[in-house]
């Protein structure tokens, strides 16, 4: 199926590695545009039709430029993905989560995501359209626990603002959807320090037993890939879904067994 992306200029938060690098490779085969941001941008630079800028996105000007980047280059911008994020695993629980670890997490999963948001308005409202894609997680609503505590919070904002912006912006064409991952195969669960590694050396078990722990509850019996992730994000910033907008769309191999 053609998406219609040909010529469309993207930006890309958190693009250099894992959900984001998918993320931008779809964009990329679909005839996009990708203005990419990230701290590190070596997996991006030598990638045709990406502009890749190494920036802070927990600065507060980070986002903007950003954005501005892309406006600058292209004159316009057609979709915003935002999927920075990070998660620190709280051993400890609520009572030992400070309110800098939340503000951490609010910073880092929400103030980035809303900050992009709010730039890239601007060049959407001039052209009457463009559609914004927030990586959120199956944390903002399903099975909040002790250990992820700001960061489902975190994400339970991204969602709630996506909401309300659908409402608002919808008229003037721009349409804000979510995507909610489950586990996915990435650094942020396998990798080192890692959520795996790091609920082993808490619980002292093994890493392997924490992923077969978690693959077990999962109805297809794997984590989810990127590219998957990847594939639901790029449908919905493409007009093929023009009148979808306010939607938080679920990925996790059926984790979730209620409706």
């Amino acid at each position: 199926m053609n998406l219609e992306l040909t010529g469309k200029v993207a930006v890309v938060t958190g693009a250099n590695k894992g959900i984001g690098l998918a993320i931008t490779d779809t964009l990329l085969a679909e005839g996009a545009y990708v203005v990419a941001g990230s701290l590190s941008t070596e997996n991006l630079d030598a990638l045709d039709r990406v502009t890749a800028v190494s920036v802070n996105l927990l600065d507060a000007d980070g986002p903007a430029l950003l954005v501005q980047r892309a406006v600058d280059d292209y004159g316009r911008l057609d979709v915003l993905v935002n999927n920075v994020g990070a998660v620190r695993i709280r051993i400890g629980g609520f009572l030992a989560t400070s309110d800098d670890e939340f503000e951490w997490a609010l910073r880092m999963n929400f103030f980035t995501g809303l900050r992009a948001i709010r730039a890239a308005l601007e060049p959407m409202l001039e052209q009457g359209s463009g559609s914004i894609v927030n990586v959120a997680s199956v944390n903002s609503f399903f099975q909040p626990d002790a250990a992820t505590v700001d960061y489902g919070a975190a994400k339970a904002a991204v969602v709630n603002l996506s909401k309300s912006l659908s409402q608002e912006f919808g008229p003037k064409g721009i349409r804000v959807n979510c995507v909610s991952p489950g586990q996915v195969s990435t650094d942020l669960w396998l990798g080192e320090h890692g959520v795996a590694e790091t609920v082993a050396k808490a619980t002292g078990v093994d890493a392997d037993t924490i992923r077969e722990s978690a693959t077990a509850a999962i109805a297809t019996g794997r984590f989810t890939t990127p590219q998957e992730v990847a594939t639901l994000v790029t449908m919905l910033a493409s007009d093929r879904t023009a009148n979808v907008t306010g939607v938080n769309y679920v990925i996790d191999g059926g984790l979730i067994k209620t409706t």
